[in-house]
């Protein structure tokens, strides 16, 4: 039995975007970043238009703070797939991972250049645990 909602006719989330906020991302344990400011920022500029979670741990710790974000349905038959963002720990890059879900996301708009300084690759088993 599947645990998934029947899509939306209108206004569906266009993307996921989770943030991890577990044993390392969202703690003292990264020093010098607002991380409450920033899980504000993501749900404030994207929830009309995303659905953002934030989620106990994404088990990428050296990569902290972390930020996923998977495609939505439309996106996902354009062939796009989840983005894993790691030390994702300034405004501007918050701001930029935002942008890039506002104007669409994985499959459907290009990222900005910048974010490739961001993007990690996390273990098969962890990308599992997230993505399904």
């Amino acid at each position: 039995m599947s645990r998934r909602k029947a899509p939306a006719a209108q206004g569906e989330p266009r993307c996921t975007v989770t943030v991890c906020r577990g044993c390392c991302c969202g703690t003292d344990k990264i020093p010098g970043v607002d991380h409450t400011a920033q899980l504000v920022t993501l749900k404030s500029e994207l929830g009309a238009l995303a659905r953002v979670r934030a989620v106990n741990c994404l088990d990428a710790c050296e990569q902290a703070n972390v930020i996923v974000v998977q495609p939505s349905a439309a996106g996902r038959a354009a062939g796009g797939r989840p983005v894993w963002f790691g030390l994702v720990n300034d405004p501007d890059a918050t701001a930029d991972i935002a942008a890039w879900v506002a104007s669409g996301g994985p499959g459907l708009t290009d990222p900005p250049a910048i974010l490739d300084l961001y993007e990690v690759a996390p273990s098969r088993r962890v990308r599992r645990g997230v993505e399904d």
